[in-house]
């Protein structure tokens, strides 16, 4: 009875093989790793979409304009949130005094710019003026004719004698180099100027000479001052004009005839 104990096959009838047994533990283990894996993918899918709203919802709130009233559900950002403090700390450097007073020296050099522009546009627009040529005869001195050119007195007098005060300036008639300046026989004091077109003009009786030989004077240069030098009755200029033949001629009509208003500054 013992052999027969040993001999008999003790295996449960229904019981599977060991090879049966190993494959079905596999194929149960692989179903439960399945179940377990997909909450974890639905819990990662959500918290990145949750972090893409976070962020996007940041982004609007530092591009938004920002409203006088909040909303009923409007909550007061967290001390915790970076971006509402990167946007607090962003609007709180615009508004710093310094870049206010950036924003108001730009500002100010900007209006200077304009206004200097401005300026400079009327001036390029204002029409340049021609000068007034330069007159190329004047009378040698302002003041009262005394003594014309012609017979005086039994003698001939070659110029003309026009008074005024001691020291009133006397002026060259034309353009000329001076030929002589100083001490004259007579007159006391003269200068004498010869001109471009070869004539000359006789300046006599002067207090002051104020130009020297050499010199070339334009016309209405001064060139001396009225005085009473030499053989003289009183305090005038004697005016001599000596032709390109030599020969002196009426100062009045010369004037004249170079177009000199002799009646505005010779008085009769």
């Amino acid at each position: 009875m013992g052999r027969h104990a040993l001999g008999r096959n003790t295996t449960p009838r229904n019981a599977p093989s060991p090879e049966r047994l190993v494959a079905g533990d596999r194929t149960r283990g692989r179903h439960r790793a399945a179940a377990a894996s997909e909450p974890q993918r639905k819990v990662v899918a959500g918290a990145l979409v949750a972090g893409a709203l976070l962020t996007f919802g940041g982004m609007l709130s530092v591009n938004a304009p920002a409203s006088n009233a909040a909303g009923p559900e409007e909550q007061p950002a967290s001390p915790s949130d970076p971006l509402s403090n990167l946007a607090a700390a962003a609007d709180a450097l615009l508004r710093g005094p310094e870049i206010a007073q950036a924003r108001a020296a730009f500002d100010a050099a900007v209006t200077n710019q304009a206004a200097a522009l401005d300026a400079a546009t009327r001036a390029l627009n204002v029409p340049v003026l021609p000068q007034p040529a330069q007159p190329r005869t004047v009378a040698p001195v302002s003041g009262t004719l005394t003594s014309d050119f012609g017979v005086r007195w039994g003698a001939f007098h070659t110029g003309l004698d026009i008074a005024n005060a001691i020291g009133t300036p006397v002026r060259a008639v034309a353009d000329g180099t001076v030929v002589d300046s100083g001490p004259a026989q007579g007159f006391g004091m003269w200068v004498r100027i010869a001109h471009d077109d070869g004539s000359m003009s006789v300046y006599g009786h002067i207090n002051e000479t104020l130009v020297q030989v050499g010199q070339h004077v334009r016309a209405g240069d001064q060139i001396a001052t009225v005085g009473n030098r030499g053989i003289s009755t009183g305090p005038h200029l004697h005016f001599e004009v000596v032709d390109t033949s030599g020969y002196k001629v009426d100062p009045m009509q010369w004037l004249i005839d170079h177009g000199v208003s002799v009646t505005d500054s010779i008085r009769d």
